[in-house]
């Protein structure tokens, strides 16, 4: 497939979305690779030393990444961490979904806030920036709470960056749609 970047784009925001083992990650790291830039990679998960098949999944997606790659940690401080970046350097963040859970216990108001720094971060920034988040709509309304809010923040989140990504790629049974050339942008209400 072939990709939409260039060694002299300005600033590219590029979100990729799908479901679960789907590829979202690899085609991003592709993205990264044929960026030509300095590739940071910002991990935002938290490590469990008692948890080993989540280990074993960190481990997979470390080895598939370049040795030049530079990761950052961002459990929490997302928007920090993508404001230090400079228009030279490519900004892969793995993932959204995971970021949102880690946040799950703030309030409203406090996740809203939350939000709108990020976003802000995300349209001044001069960086590529490519962005994976899952997509975790398409089944069932969860019957508990937690998961409800989950689903309904990361929904939000997802469609509120594809709203300003110059680009949205959906990841899906093996293959990789450019929504940005096949679909129509939808506003996003407030």
């Amino acid at each position: 497939m072939e990709s939409s970047m260039t060694q002299v784009d300005r600033q590219q925001l590029i979100l990729v979305t799908g479901a679960a083992r789907c590829g979202k990650s690899e085609w991003a790291e592709t993205l990264a690779i044929e960026s030509g830039k300095a590739v940071t990679y910002i991990a935002t998960a938290t490590i469990d030393p008692t948890d080993l098949e989540w280990q074993a999944r960190i481990s997979r997606h470390q080895q598939r990444r370049p040795a030049t790659w530079k990761t950052v940690a961002a459990v929490e401080d997302l928007s920090i961490v993508i404001d230090r970046s400079q228009p030279s350097d490519c900004i892969l963040v793995d993932s959204l979904g995971t970021w949102v859970a880690n946040l799950l216990d703030r309030s409203d108001p406090e996740w809203n806030q939350l939000t709108q720094e990020l976003l802000g971060k995300l349209t001044t920034n001069l960086a590529t920036i490519i962005l994976v988040a899952e997509e975790t709509g398409w089944g069932v309304v969860p019957a508990y709470p937690s998961g409800r809010l989950f689903r309904d923040r990361l929904g939000m989140l997802t469609r509120q960056i594809g709203s300003i990504s110059n680009t949205v790629y959906l990841v899906t049974g093996g293959h990789v749609l450019n929504l940005s050339q096949l679909g129509t942008k939808l506003r996003v209400r407030s």
